[in-house]
């Protein structure tokens, strides 16, 4: 799903107060990363993740990586922080973000 501006806007104002849940380091993206990460979106739907400076990929290119393998939407780069968004898809019903 392409989020539109007004979308990341909003996104962006609700990741304002919200702490990495995970960090990428110097071993890069593992499968157990990208597991935890699913697991993450799955519960939390927009999530912030830290890059730490021994990371060995530049955070653009980690951040398209990321998106291409888990489905989520890449909301925004603040600093060494990347936030992420991805509607749940076992909780439909129960979805905790609404976007406009």
């Amino acid at each position: 799903m392409m989020l539109t501006a007004k979308q990341k806007r909003y996104l962006r104002a609700l990741a304002t107060n919200l702490q990495p849940v995970m960090q990428v380091g110097k071993n890069g993206l593992s499968d157990n990363f990208i597991k935890t990460f699913n697991d993450a979106l799955e519960a939390h739907e927009l999530i912030k993740i830290s890059v730490l400076p021994n990371c060995c990929e530049t955070k653009t290119k980690l951040s398209k990586r990321i998106s291409e393998q888990t489905d989520a939407d890449f909301v925004q780069s603040i600093g060494n922080q990347l936030i992420f968004y991805r509607i749940s898809r076992t909780k439909v019903k129960e979805k905790r973000i609404t976007l406009p």
